[in-house]
């Protein structure tokens, strides 16, 4: 008898999703308003730019068409504001973080960097964390020694809703700023193995499931400083602000994700002077 030998089939490769996204604003002195000067989209990652939400102030909104991010995904954004131009840059919907099937990372990285006398509100929606995910994100601010910015990073631990409990996940979570070339603020986070037991102590998280990283740097720290203390004791958060080297950190925990955004919008009228937040954080 003649036996065919057995084929190898090799199984295809995970899908990856690879992105890239590049925004450049100017000020232009003749209209008195910011327009965009660069707008550069690879894969994933897209951009869209709604009408002036205030005189003098552009917006964009990123949006990642992939769904979602897995394992091995890939996706890098830059921000680049000139002098005297003023931009809000939100993101369209909150981010989710899948299972990793391989525990191979998923790495998001934004750079952000600010001419003199420009100003950026940076305010990406929540980033929610699923069970066995694998997450490394780093932002990096560079900015002007008169530049204003304000940002906000915020991390979900599962969909409560969903009764979700992260048993298993790693995360490295680093936030670079430098004004004017001298480094002020490096935070790094570190979690990995059994998240939920590691949120669970109270050195940690006390048993919260929402934590978010706040900055703002800018003009009367002190006040600034006071009014976000005064809006964070009325919140059911538990949350903490410290200025040094002219700017304000704020961290937030929170026993849910409703509890969390409403800390994180409380600090950003404060910090915004009621202005309307984006129309994307208003659903």
């Amino acid at each position: 008898m003649n036996f065919m030998p057995v084929r190898q089939f090799e199984l295809p490769a995970a899908q990856r999703a690879i992105g890239r996204l590049a925004l450049g604003f100017r000020h232009d002195p003749v209209a008195a308003c910011t327009r965009i000067e660069k707008c550069y989209q690879q894969g994933c990652l897209k951009a869209r730019l709604p009408r002036l939400a205030a005189p003098g102030l552009a917006e964009a909104i990123t949006i990642n068409i992939s769904g979602g991010i897995a394992g091995g995904d890939n996706l890098v954004t830059e921000i680049s504001v000139g002098a005297g131009a003023a931009v809000s840059v939100t993101s369209q919907a909150a981010e989710r973080i899948y299972r990793a099937l391989d525990f191979l990372p998923a790495r998001l990285t934004t750079r952000i960097t600010l001419g003199a006398g420009a100003e950026l509100d940076y305010l990406p929606q929540e980033t929610i964390l699923f069970n066995g995910f694998a997450l490394e994100r780093s932002l990096e601010i560079e900015l002007a020694e008169d530049a204003n910015f304000l940002g906000v990073e915020s991390l979900i631990f599962g969909r409560q809703a969903m009764g979700e409990q992260i048993k298993l996940g790693r995360l490295n979570d680093r936030i670079l700023l430098r004004r004017g070339k001298i480094l002020v603020l490096q935070d790094i986070t570190r979690l990995e193995g059994d998240i939920a037991a590691k949120l669970g102590r109270k050195a940690v998280a006390a048993g919260n499931i929402a934590m978010a990283s706040m900055i703002y740097a800018g003009p009367d720290i002190a006040r600034r400083l006071s009014a976000i203390r005064a809006a964070l004791a009325e919140q059911p958060v538990e949350a903490g602000a410290s200025a040094f080297e002219g700017i304000i950190l704020v961290r937030l925990l929170a026993p849910s994700a409703a509890a969390l955004r409403a800390g994180v919008v409380a600090v950003l009228k404060t910090c915004r002077d009621n202005r309307p937040l984006p129309r994307s954080w208003q659903g």
